[in-house]
């Protein structure tokens, strides 16, 4: 299955955010599942708004192209990974919830 993971990114680096993933990443895919990359480099520097609003377009661009959103903990929490989650649902897609 391939998979994407949501989790809260607000005021974390890449570097953050692919730290926090990595036991996530290593056990989907010892499961035999394939994680793609959803963390967006393009947007190297941004805030506000329209920052947001462009990384959450990419976000529902990515799970177009998955069967399975994987969401971290902390992520109903946060406003993107909410919306992440509700596109999932109405959309068809898997949803699992990974607690640590």
């Amino acid at each position: 299955m391939k998979v994407m993971i949501s989790q809260p990114m607000k005021g974390k680096t890449n570097e953050e955010i692919k730290k926090e993933r990595e036991s996530i990443v290593k056990k989907l895919e010892k499961e035999g599942h394939e994680v793609i990359n959803t963390i967006i480099d393009d947007f190297l520097e941004g805030e506000g708004n329209d920052y947001a609003i462009r990384c959450l377009a990419k976000s529902i661009e990515f799970i177009a192209s998955v069967d399975c959103v994987v969401f971290m903990n902390g992520w109903n929490e946060a406003r993107g990974c909410r919306i992440e989650h509700q596109v999932a649902f109405d959309y068809g897609k898997f949803v699992r919830i990974m607690e640590d």
